[in-house]
């Protein structure tokens, strides 16, 4: 367990060679860090740091709103990783609400720590800042509300809708069984806070000096196309590998495809050592 800057702890799994290039792994909204398990053939080359965020998983789960409503708390867990593990220029790398997260780091402490970023079906901006018309492509099968409830007799349903929207390919029984007890341990309060936060990271990814390669499904009932562009938009000539039958988890839906794509762009911004 590893202290953030205001003494959350949160939960680390550290795999691989201590002296090889590392790659932190940020997990996104109500999820997980073993949502990573099938990139475990990473470590032959690289050091994989994946860890709960707040509110997540094993971590603390701080009951003050505060701990999950501004940029301060999220880009400190990610400053406290890489501080922490003296990790030496890694690579960040974010699915959905982890690119956010990714976001947050970046809007406090720049990217002069790192060597470059990674996200997964992640936006730019969110609540008011978001495109307008991705609202309306959304998948309706995901009640937002219910999936905040404290009354779990509402949130466990919202909660399994939104896992089988997240993937083109559909989940088996032990995929879904597996996923929804991960996703069971995230707070009510830490999904509402941090789901309801708007924020405009658009300047931030605009002012990126870091290799940034953008990751998508085409397949997305979540982070849908005019939020994709918006991110594409936003960034200085990303790399884009855009993968033509998978929704919003290609790094499970095709790990193998994912894994070497993300080798080679970490082998490029980090070499292997």
């Amino acid at each position: 367990m590893i202290p953030s800057c205001d003494g959350a702890r949160l939960y680390v799994r550290d795999t691989g060679p201590e002296d090889a290039p590392a790659i932190v792994l940020i997990h996104g909204w109500s999820q997980h860090h073993l949502c990573w398990a099938r990139q475990g053939p990473l470590t032959d080359l690289f050091r994989l740091i994946a860890f709960d965020l707040r509110g997540h998983g094993a971590s603390d789960k701080p009951e003050d709103a505060a701990a999950y409503d501004t940029s301060a708390p999220w880009a400190g867990d990610v400053a406290a990783i890489i501080g922490q593990l003296t990790l030496s220029k890694p690579l960040l790398v974010g699915w959905s609400m982890g690119g956010r997260v990714i976001g947050d780091y970046l809007s406090l402490h720049g990217d002069g720590d790192i060597a470059g970023v990674v996200t997964i079906g992640s936006p730019a901006a969110g609540g008011k800042f978001a495109p307008a018309e991705g609202m309306a492509l959304r998948s309706d099968a995901v009640n937002a509300v219910d999936s905040y409830s404290e009354d779990q007799a509402k949130a466990l349903p919202a909660i399994i809708a939104f896992l089988k929207e997240c993937s083109n390919h559909p989940l088996t029984a032990d995929e879904l069984a597996w996923m929804t007890g991960l996703n069971m341990l995230a707070t009510p309060l830490a999904r509402r806070v941090s789901r309801l936060r708007e924020y405009d990271h658009r300047p931030v990814w605009g002012a990126m000096t870091k290799p940034v390669m953008l990751i998508q499904g085409a397949q997305e009932k979540l982070a849908v196309p005019p939020n994709f562009q918006q991110m594409v938009d936003a960034c200085n000539d990303p790399v884009i590998h855009i993968y033509e039958d998978d929704g919003h988890m290609p790094f499970w839906e095709s790990p193998a495809r994912f894994n070497r794509d993300l080798a080679a762009f970490a082998e490029q911004t980090m070499g292997t050592g």
